[in-house]
């Protein structure tokens, strides 16, 4: 089994003022031939928008486009008709496919919004645009994985659905338990983020915004050694 460790302090950052980006892998200005992807996983950013900001309207194109509000509420427009807001325990996809548009705006006058946004390179291109979001209860991640995304031909327990045979989990473990991922092939890997907490897996502890992709294995075992929220992606490799 292989693992690349990514410590948060080695992600990208962007300040824009309005806006306050860590980047994990290469986008935007932080381009890092050694940080481009994790398998089909191509961004992974932690953002914080400031309160009445946010993103104008901007295209995308096949890709798969996942967000997941850790504080506060993101207001989303785009050019299917969709304009909804994006809260705590929600998590958002958008199969960009032959292309879309969209916004997302901070509405509060006070609060800054914090999510992560993940792009999943799909597995066919140019399929019809698809948009969906669903909240997710908090007591079904509660030491246990809770399936958020999955591929669109294997969707079950409500998972959204992507265009890639990929999943994303959430969980979040109590201090000292312990938790166990078979992957679904052996040509995928892991990608774990630390949302918060502190973890030990392969022999490596890892702290809030650090992460891990472990790959060419079958299994992964995670034990917290504190109470940690987790953000755990599982892609093909190639």
């Amino acid at each position: 089994m292989k693992t690349i460790i990514h410590k948060s302090d080695t992600r990208g950052y962007a300040d824009h003022g309005w806006l306050k980006s860590h980047h994990s892998f290469s986008f935007g200005s932080y381009q890092n031939p050694e940080r481009m992807n994790f398998g089909m996983l191509r961004v992974l950013n932690d953002d914080v928008v400031q309160p009445k900001m946010g993103f104008g309207t901007h295209p995308h194109q096949n890709m798969e486009i996942i967000s997941i509000p850790l504080k506060g509420a993101l207001s989303h427009k785009d050019s299917m008709g969709n304009k909804r807001a994006i809260e705590v325990g929600e998590v958002q996809v958008m199969s960009a496919g032959t292309g879309l548009t969209h916004s997302e705006f901070n509405d509060s006058k006070t609060d800054e919004v914090n999510f992560l946004q993940l792009w999943i390179i799909p597995e066919e291109t140019s399929v019809k645009p698809n948009y969906e979001q669903r909240q997710f209860p908090e007591e079904g991640r509660k030491n246990q994985l809770q399936t958020v995304v999955a591929p669109k031909d294997k969707v079950e327990n409500n998972a959204l659905p992507i265009s890639q045979q990929a999943y994303i989990y959430r969980t979040n473990l109590d201090s000292d338990k312990s938790i166990d991922i078979d992957l679904k092939s052996e040509t995928n890997g892991l990608y774990v983020f630390v949302v918060d907490g502190q973890i030990d897996i392969n022999d490596n502890s890892l702290g809030k915004r650090d992460a891990i992709g472990v790959y060419e294995g079958r299994q992964v075992s995670i034990t917290s050694k504190t109470n940690s929220e987790l953000v755990i992606v599982e892609v093909p490799m190639n």
